[in-house]
C-alpha cells in the first residue's frame, strides 16, 4: 500500500466518523428539544390548581361580647361570605351555622389585649379568617370564603 492509498483510506474513515458524529449528536438534540417542548407544552406541574370558590351570599351572625385578656371587653359582630357549596346544602344545610364561628372568635380576641384590639385589627381579622375558613373547611371544599366585621365595640 502507498502513502497516497492510506491518506484516502484515512480521509474516508474519517469523514465517515465525522458523519455519524454529526447524526448522533442531531439525533440528541431533537429528542432533548421534544422533550423540552413537551414538558412546557403538555406536562403540568403535578398539582391542580384549583378555582377559587364562587360566592354563594352572606350569613350575618349575632354580636357577642368577649372579655380581653387585660381587661375590658370586645363586642364585635362578623358576616361570613359563604361559597356556593355551603349555600346550595351541598353538606347537609342551606347554610353553616355560626357555632364554629363564635368558637374561632371567642378563642382569637379572649387572648389579646385591649391595644392590640385598637392597634392590631386588620392583623386579627386576618388571622380570625383564616381560623373561621380552616373551620369550614369539609373535604377540601371550603363553605366560608372570606368575613366582614358589622360591629366592632371596645370598652
Amino acid at each position: 500500500m502507498s502513502t497516497r492509498d492510506k491518506t484516502s483510506e484515512t480521509e474516508e474513515t474519517e469523514g465517515k466518523g465525522g458523519k455519524k458524529k454529526l447524526f448522533l449528536i442531531l439525533g440528541v438534540v431533537l429528542v432533548a428539544a421534544a422533550g423540552a417542548a413537551y414538558f412546557f407544552l403538555f406536562a403540568s406541574s403535578g398539582e391542580a390548581e384549583a378555582a377559587p370558590p364562587e360566592h354563594g351570599g352572606y350569613v350575618a351572625l349575632q354580636p357577642v361580647a368577649v372579655n380581653l385578656a387585660g381587661g375590658g371587653y370586645l363586642k364585635v359582630g362578623i358576616t361570613l361570605e359563604i361559597t356556593t357549596a355551603a349555600a346550595g346544602g351541598g353538606h347537609g344545610g342551606a347554610s353553616v351555622d355560626g357555632a364554629k364561628a363564635y368558637d374561632q372568635i371567642i378563642s382569637t380576641f379572649s387572648q389579646a389585649n385591649p391595644a392590640d384590639v385598637v392597634g392590631a385589627r386588620e392583623a386579627l381579622k386576618e388571622a380570625l379568617e383564616q381560623k373561621i375558613i380552616e373551620a369550614y373547611t369539609e373535604h377540601d371544599v371550603p363553605m366560608v370564603m372570606g368575613i366582614y366585621y358589622t360591629e366592632y365595640v371596645t370598652q
